[in-house]
């Protein structure tokens, strides 16, 4: 017998009490269950533990998501999940996803740095109230006419961050990912002439949080203080929406962390990810 449960609509209340308890950690499990992921034919499953009144979570999708994970919940998912996995990252609190991938690794008899990426520390920060820094007034919502510069900055960015060529790995399914980002009003820009200078999506955002992703500057253009007044202005509209503003960056990343924290962000916490 299962030690976990395949959550549907009737858990939602528990899920969202589960969630709410963190709202900036768990943004992204938020706006999956505002997408639709515990009704039937949504996109990935929510298992709960135990069975009965759970109150740990684990998404699986294409991202791997524990939520509220001690060591018993942890064991059930283990074994629960057994050989099986077809999802591509594992993001989270950095203790819950360091612990789940080493007892997966003991599980599948894999070795625990046999990954493509392992970022096992990134910095949660967030910021509730407007930027402290002054919002750059180029800094406007990418439209359908930025599209090909837009996805060539994003493309760029994926590339650097994640040490992999989505135009190789997953071209038409990258390409509609950035499309629908800007048709969904989530991708924000800064261009000079017909050219994308500098980026940002929000990536996940639930009705509480959103959660800034794919912050990227033209290389050439880097140090002069564009991230600032972009970030500046991305962190302004989504106060402005009623929302906590949030993202997580490598701890190495010196100059990006100083830039968020020039726009006041806190750090509130720690994240892992696990690229497969």
């Amino acid at each position: 017998m299962r030690h976990c449960r395949v959550l549907d609509e009737r858990d939602r209340d528990r899920v969202a009490r589960i969630v709410d308890a963190d709202p900036v950690v768990n943004c992204f499990l938020a706006s999956r269950v505002d997408a639709g992921v515990l009704a039937p034919g949504g996109v990935g499953e929510v298992w709960g533990y135990p069975r009965r009144n759970p109150y740990a979570l684990l998404h699986l999708g294409a991202n791997c998501v524990p939520v509220n994970m001690d060591a018993e919940a942890r064991a059930a998912f283990v074994d629960d999940l057994g050989r099986w996995r077809n999802f591509i990252a594992m993001v989270g609190p950095a203790s819950d996803v360091l612990g789940l991938w080493h007892a997966l690794c003991e599980r599948w008899g894999e070795s625990y740095e046999a990954v493509r990426v392992m970022r096992p520390r990134q910095l949660l920060m967030a910021r509730s109230a407007a930027s402290d820094a002054p919002a750059d007034p180029r800094l406007r919502l990418a439209v359908a006419d930025d599209f090909d510069s837009y996805f060539r900055a994003a493309a760029a960015m994926y590339h650097e961050e994640l040490e992999e060529d989505p135009l190789i790995t997953n071209p038409v399914g990258y390409r509609t990912y950035v499309r629908s980002l800007i048709e969904q009003r989530r991708a924000f820009t800064i261009v000079e002439g017909a050219e994308v200078v500098f980026k940002a999506d929000l990536g996940a955002m639930s009705s509480r949080v959103a959660q800034v992703q794919g912050v990227w500057v033209k290389p050439e253009l880097r140090g002069r203080g564009l991230s600032v007044g972009g970030m500046a202005g991305v962190t302004d509209a989504i106060v402005a929406s009623g929302r906590t503003a949030s993202l997580y960056v490598n701890d190495f990343n010196a100059p990006a962390v100083a830039t968020y924290r020039r726009c006041g962000y806190a750090e509130v916490g720690a994240l892992a990810s696990v690229l497969f």
